[in-house]
């Protein structure tokens, strides 16, 4: 079934087994990442008799959190002063920044007397997102808040006036055909007068508000990266605590965006990753194999080699920057953290951002509320960000991104211009803006203009499949439910995307996803292994007719990420 038809199954069944029942709150937030439950944690600082909760669609908290991450504790610090005393999983300050640019066989090291300040994290952290995201909360729940797991909120309420009054939770027990099953139960609605929504990059609700109250109207089209990690246990040797390591180059063309990190935690763990640009123009590349190949380079196996690959994950990230910000703030409600895109890409960090825009929203909500007020929209929340350190960072880095589009080398050299000459010797900002052009699926070229890439197997030991890669996500979905990821018209994939685009979907979903196969007249069909999808979003970002709509499958599935 297409997506329209599954939204009225789904509405339909709400109609014959309803009315839902209701829960009544303050605040709603949608998303149990950094970003909401510092949102969370503040207003019940502020005042402990406001009643919050949090919902999240992972299994647990911390269940669906994949970052890098080398954090600065900036906004922790203004959340908890004390979070050393507390406990929070900050255990590996940064030792040593190491930044490369790679040629096939060979690298170059940038001095770090050259090195912008956007790339030296002196007084940052190497941590597992996952890990202080649930340390996060438990201190929410001392304060208070009220936390459901395994819940996904499906749909966002509003009210006669338009506002939005909360969100609903999916139905459970919905067969693959649409139909309730034995184990179905209707979802349930969380009323509030306040909501607030967390769900990181591309949030499936966030993506509805933006279009429903055109919050992006006026701004820059939003740009975004995929970034794929894993998590490695090396041999003690190789091990530095504290080592950071970017790279620029090899094995990306140099007009592809795209850079890589290798982060050394403690216990012989090290964090390897990369991100590339969604804006790539040739259907043939495949993020995840550009991966693979990345990790085979001299300056990065040396550490590999001889250690145990233990987890695998995948995220969409935003990294449009301040001329792509939405406006943030509509009747009812407020969108924090990635949802909105606050992620620096100039330093390759969000978590410091959602944590503040989440206190900052959190700020705006509970003057409303001592006020006497209710699903109104919270200007304070914007004019706090606009007088904050956070708009200044993102201010002196709204450039980086559109020139790291323009090419490595071009790119690299008018960043390291902006950031070294105004960023740090002038400390202001560059005083001119440059602006996204496009969207990124929009940036794809027909398969005839471009040259396919042959990517060479993987050897089991630096390089790997998908599939036992996303093994090792401990993705799992219930079986018997309808696919979470639907089309608007199902004979697109074949008429448009194969036949002009090679199929792309094939190539840039980073977990088997998408395959095309034969059916019994030799004719082509797209087939949706939607079991192994490890929710990053990138299909319902990149699909270039945006033919493909990502959806909330039910509550609890999706990836189990340990310590990512």
């Amino acid at each position: 079934m297409n997506n329209a038809e599954l939204i009225a199954i789904q509405q339909e069944l709400v109609k014959e087994h309803g009315p839902r029942e209701s829960m009544e709150y303050d605040v709603v937030v949608v998303g149990g990442g950094p970003g909401g439950l510092a949102a969370a944690i503040r207003l019940k600082q502020v005042n402990p008799d406001i009643n919050v909760c949090v919902i999240e669609k992972g299994s647990e908290l911390g269940a669906h959190i994949l970052s890098g991450a080398v954090m600065d504790p900036r906004a922790l610090d203004e959340l908890f002063p004390d979070w050393k005393e507390r406990g929070a999983p900050l255990n590996q300050a940064v030792t040593e920044d190491r930044f490369l640019f790679l040629n096939e066989t060979g690298s170059h090291h940038v001095p770090h007397w050259m090195l912008p300040g956007c790339f030296q994290n002196h007084g940052n952290y190497v941590i597992s997102l996952g890990n202080v995201v649930r340390w996060l909360g438990q201190q929410a729940e001392a304060l208070g808040v009220e936390i459901f797991p395994g819940f996904a909120a499906a749909e966002v309420l509003f009210d006669e006036q338009g506002a939005v009054k909360g969100v609903a939770t999916g139905n459970m027990g919905v067969g693959r055909d649409g139909q309730p099953t034995s184990d179905f139960q209707v979802g349930m609605e969380l009323h509030a007068k306040y909501t607030v929504f967390a769900e990181g990059a591309r949030g499936h609700l966030g993506k509805q508000l933006i279009a429903r109250y055109q919050l992006d109207a006026g701004r820059d089209p939003q740009v975004h990266g995929i970034g794929i990690k894993e998590l490695w246990e090396i041999d003690p040797a190789k091990h530095v605590p504290g080592l950071v390591i970017h790279t620029a180059g090899w094995p990306l063309a140099n007009d592809t965006y795209g850079g890589s990190f290798l982060y050394h935690l403690e216990n012989n763990q090290v964090a390897v990753g990369f991100v590339i640009g969604l804006g790539y123009s040739n259907p043939y590349l495949s993020p995840f194999d550009e991966f693979q190949r990345y990790k085979t380079h001299p300056s990065i196996r040396s550490f590999l080699e001889g250690g145990k690959r233990i987890s695998y994950g995948a995220r969409a990230l935003t990294a449009g920057g301040l001329q792509s910000l939405p406006k943030f703030v509509f009747p009812g409600g407020a969108l924090v953290g990635c949802d909105a895109g606050f992620l620096n890409a100039s330093r390759i960090k969000g978590s410091h951002a959602a944590i503040k825009t989440g206190v900052l929203a959190a700020n705006a909500i509970a003057e409303a509320l001592t006020a006497g007020r209710a699903q109104d929209t919270l200007d304070a929340y914007t004019q706090a960000f606009e007088g904050s350190w956070l708009h200044d960072e993102h201010k002196k880095a709204k450039n980086f991104k559109q020139w790291m589009s323009k090419g490595l080398y071009a790119g690299a050299l008018m960043v390291g211009i902006e950031q070294k000459v105004f960023v740090d010797w002038f400390k202001t900002a560059p005083p001119w803006t440059l602006h996204h052009r496009y969207a990124d699926h929009e940036a794809l070229k027909p398969a005839a203009q471009c040259q396919p890439i042959a990517y060479p197997k993987p050897d089991g030991k630096l390089s790997f499949d998908k599939l036992s890669s996303v093994f090792l996500s401990s993705t799992n979905h219930v079986e018997n439910q309808p696919a979470h990821l639907t089309l608007k018209d199902v004979n697109v994939p074949v008429t448009v995307n194969l036949a002009k685009y090679a199929g792309p979907e094939q190539r840039y979903c980073p977990a088997g996803v998408y395959e095309f196969v034969k059916n019994s007249d030799n004719t082509d069909r797209l087939q949706i292994n939607a079991q192994n999808c490890v929710h990053c979003k990138t299909c319902d970002i990149k699909d270039p007719t945006q033919n493909i709509v990502w959806i909330t499958p039910e509550g609890g599935g999706g990836p189990n990420y340990p310590n990512m």
